[in-house]
């Protein structure tokens, strides 16, 4: 009987954690929607971004600015956009995998680094490594708010003009599709070059006027296409973890039920042998009493 009584405790218990990582799993199937569709607006917005500065570019003719200079990498910093949970599968440790092999690349480098992370999975992760934290932050969710990522893309574009970094590094996940995203480390500055060809110089200056010049206006562009790439590695971080969250949870749900399955099935056994021994004692019981 306590076998049997063991086992049902143990089934109960597995059908609590099943509710639970169903429910998980809804939740994150509704936050992943929020966040895909925000993230998918700033993709749109980031390629047309770009494309306008191509067709400037190609009638800009040489442009120099701080953002496009490339300079030896003596000073770097390394931003890491981790999440505040676990329960998601590889989604935290593919990034911090990342940024630990960015970090030792720099290392051997003898390059100084400046490491920022999101996230409190990536800031335990990275402190339990020995890594020294410069900034980092808490307070990113599923909904990152463009107002929250200005003042650090700010503090970046400052610093690379003043010379107090060479590079910046964006550790993340970059989200392609809900059957793929890819743990990635991203250099966001200097900025490339815009390319453009002979073709687009004519469509530039076809389709539009400069005023003052299309020097100033790409100096204007410039500092919004890197904040615009930026707060995306953002976005996209939000949804690949809902992605991660989901397709995790969908899973302990099924193994949950799988589990139960043969739960029940030992279950069974054990209630049958029980009562197919009760069977026999009571049988053996009779037959003393008939002699």
């Amino acid at each position: 009987m306590a076998k049997a009584r063991a086992l049902d405790r143990r089934r109960k218990s597995v059908r609590n954690i099943r509710k639970i990582t169903r429910t998980m799993e809804l939740i994150a199937t509704a936050r992943f929607k929020k966040a895909m569709d925000r993230s998918l607006a700033a993709r749109d917005y980031t390629k047309h971004l770009a494309k306008i500065l191509e067709n400037i570019a190609a009638v800009g003719a040489d442009v120099a600015h701080p953002l496009l200079e490339i300079r030896p990498t003596k000073r770097t910093a390394v931003l890491v956009l981790t999440g505040n949970r676990g329960l998601c599968g590889g989604y935290n440790g593919n990034v911090v995998r990342q940024a630990a092999a960015l970090l030792g690349q720099w290392k051997s480098e003898q390059v100084e680094t400046r490491v920022a992370v999101s996230g409190k999975r990536g800031i335990s992760a990275l402190k339990f490594r020995g890594v020294t934290l410069a900034d980092s932050y808490t307070t990113f969710e599923d909904k990152p708010e463009y107002a929250a990522v200005a003042p650090i893309g700010q503090a970046y574009l400052a610093a690379y003009a003043s010379g107090e970094i060479d590079r910046l590094d964006v550790a993340y996940t970059r989200f392609h599709g809900i059957a793929k995203q890819e743990a990635v480390a991203e250099m966001l500055l200097p900025l490339a070059p815009p390319q453009a060809a002979a073709a687009a110089a004519k469509l530039a200056s076809d389709d539009y006027d400069f005023e003052p010049s299309a020097e100033s206006i790409l100096a204007e562009l410039l500092p919004a296409s890197f904040m615009a790439r930026l707060f995306k590695c953002f976005l996209d971080a939000a949804v690949s973890e809902q992605v991660a969250r989901m397709v995790a949870m969908k899973a302990a749900t099924e193994n949950a039920g799988g589990l139960i399955k043969n739960l029940s099935r030992q279950y069974n056994r054990a209630r049958q042998s029980q009562i197919t021994g009760e069977i026999m004692e009571i049988l053996g019981g009779v037959e003393a009493l008939k002699q």
